[in-house]
């Protein structure tokens, strides 16, 4: 496709988790129907895109700062970008707000991905405010649940548009069958894993409390996937509730997929979400999932409970009541497993590349 006007990415802090997934698979893909894609990043992570020009800071002292030093520095690329020339269309995955400001300063349309739940923040008040002006003025604002456009709605009068997370079934079918070298999770116990960042969003210690309940009743091993700063608050809980012979943490690993092919059970204790990339990848591989019923994302992939358990936030009795059912009679839960793999339709990899690049294109070419 040729067109005037060129895109830019903007995503300052690359991290670890599910934004940066769809961030690949988005960006890559666009850049193959689109000339000329700009990402600007602090980070140095060439080797994940193609065909896309990265635009870091000269300076490597940026790669370690925290989030909103990255936020501003990659602000005041975007500013001198626009200064020199204003024939852009900018798709933000993170800083929205400012990058909102700077766009309608200069007039450009941008399009931004919002990837979690209002209810994170929407407690503060002036954030709210904040949120309600700002966001509204962007040219489109995408989410990637029904639930979370609803949300947006009757919270802060925004139209968005739902592009489901594109659902790639063959690749991780695929990385799901290499060898796992990991003795830990070679026994005959329930085998249980948790993928996420070790943050308060994600609420480990109502998953811990569940594992202590169970500890005494059923034989279990637990692999926990992730980094981040409550990394030490859960180590201690496991040596202080004598589980460590239970649990294994583990850094964020490449393949997560064939962890999750050699469980039993995946497990998600959210507090909040946007459309857990996570219970997706479970269901491709058939796992029987117990999450919490957050907003916003997991009733949705699992089909109001028909495709897996939905617990309320924090209720970790019921979390532990529901591994011991399925430790009793797991082909009572066959069925559940079996429907949510087949609702995985609405999420096809293609159909939801394609409406981002449909809805980029309209922008490009007005």
């Amino acid at each position: 496709m040729t067109s005037k006007k060129k895109l830019i990415i903007f995503i300052p802090s690359i991290e670890q988790g599910g934004v940066e997934k769809n961030l690949f698979l988005i960006s890559n893909f666009l850049a193959t129907k689109i000339n000329n894609v700009k990402l600007i990043t602090v980070n140095k992570e060439k080797k994940y895109f193609r065909k896309i020009n990265i635009i870091n800071p000269k300076s490597k002292i940026w790669v370690n700062a925290n989030r909103y030093s990255k936020y501003f520095i990659c602000l005041l690329i975007l500013f001198k970008l626009f200064l020199k020339n204003r024939n852009y269309v900018v798709l933000a995955f993170q800083a929205n707000l400012y990058c909102i400001l700077i766009c309608k300063l200069f007039g450009i349309k941008i399009l931004v991905r919002s990837n979690t739940s209002s209810v994170g923040w929407s407690q503060n008040l002036i954030k709210k405010f904040f949120y309600k002006k700002i966001l509204n003025i962007a040219d489109q604002v995408i989410v990637n649940s029904n639930d979370f456009k609803k949300e947006l709605k009757k919270s802060f009068s925004i139209n968005a548009k739902c592009i489901y997370n594109p659902l790639n079934k063959n690749e991780i079918i695929k990385k799901s069958k290499e060898k796992l070298q990991l003795n830990f999770l070679k026994t005959s116990s329930i085998k249980i894993i948790n993928i996420a960042r070790f943050t308060d969003q994600k609420d480990h210690l109502t998953l811990l409390n569940a594992m202590k309940k169970i500890k005494s009743k059923i034989k279990f091993r637990l692999v926990i996937i992730g980094g981040g700063p409550n990394r030490n608050l859960i180590k201690k809980y496991i040596l202080e509730n004598n589980l460590k012979k239970n649990i294994k943490i583990l850094n964020y690993q490449k393949n997560p997929f064939k962890f999750i092919k050699n469980s039993d059970i995946f497990i998600l204790t959210s507090k909040f979400e946007g459309l857990p990339n996570v219970l997706l990848e479970a269901a491709v591989l058939k796992k029987f999932i117990i999450s919490t019923n957050c907003p916003t994302g997991p009733r949705e992939i699992l089909s109001n409970g028909k495709g897996g358990e939905l617990v309320k936030i924090g209720n970790f009795k019921s979390i532990s009541e529901k591994i011991i059912s399925y430790s009793k009679n797991k082909n009572k839960f066959v069925k559940k497993i079996n429907y949510n793999f087949k609702s995985l339709n609405k999420f096809d990899y293609y159909n939801n590349l394609n409406a981002y690049l449909l809805l980029v294109q309209k922008y490009l070419k007005k």
